[in-house]
């Protein structure tokens, strides 16, 4: 029969063992993170649906403002994010920005972006495009 000094021993080292299982388990048993998978530009595009040109400037100026960060876009990132999503770039870009500047949807920015005219969005052209160009 073991005494009470090698049963305490055992008691020790059976807690200990315990504790290494119980952190070794609980990763496993919370729940793996999901990871948020980001939505193309042509994705983009193709869910909005634009009817023209026009619309698809300022789809794609929403698309750098919420998807890439920018504060601010000129006709190279324009020009630059068409070709990205296999569409024509528009013969006069700078034209179709100023359409929807008319309309309120997009301002010139204060400064310029890589010594280009910019714009951004204004929130009247960000509810524009999330309500798919239906005018709140």
């Amino acid at each position: 029969m073991p005494s009470d000094n090698e049963i305490i021993e055992i008691r020790k080292k059976l807690e200990e063992l315990e504790i290494r299982v119980s952190k070794l388990e609980s990763p496993a048993q919370t729940k793996p993170e999901t990871v948020k998978k980001g939505v193309s530009i042509k994705e983009f595009i193709l869910s909005k649906k634009s009817k023209d040109d026009v619309q698809k400037t300022l789809v794609i100026g929403y698309y750098l403002e919420k998807y890439e960060g920018f504060s601010s876009f000129n006709a190279k990132d324009l020009e630059d994010r068409f070709r990205a999503a296999k569409e024509t770039v528009p013969d006069n870009i700078n034209y179709k920005a100023i359409k929807n500047i008319e309309k309120g949807y997009m301002m010139e920015a204060k400064e310029k972006k890589d010594k280009l005219k910019a714009w951004s969005l204004t929130n009247s052209g960000e509810k524009f495009v999330e309500n798919d160009f239906k005018e709140t």
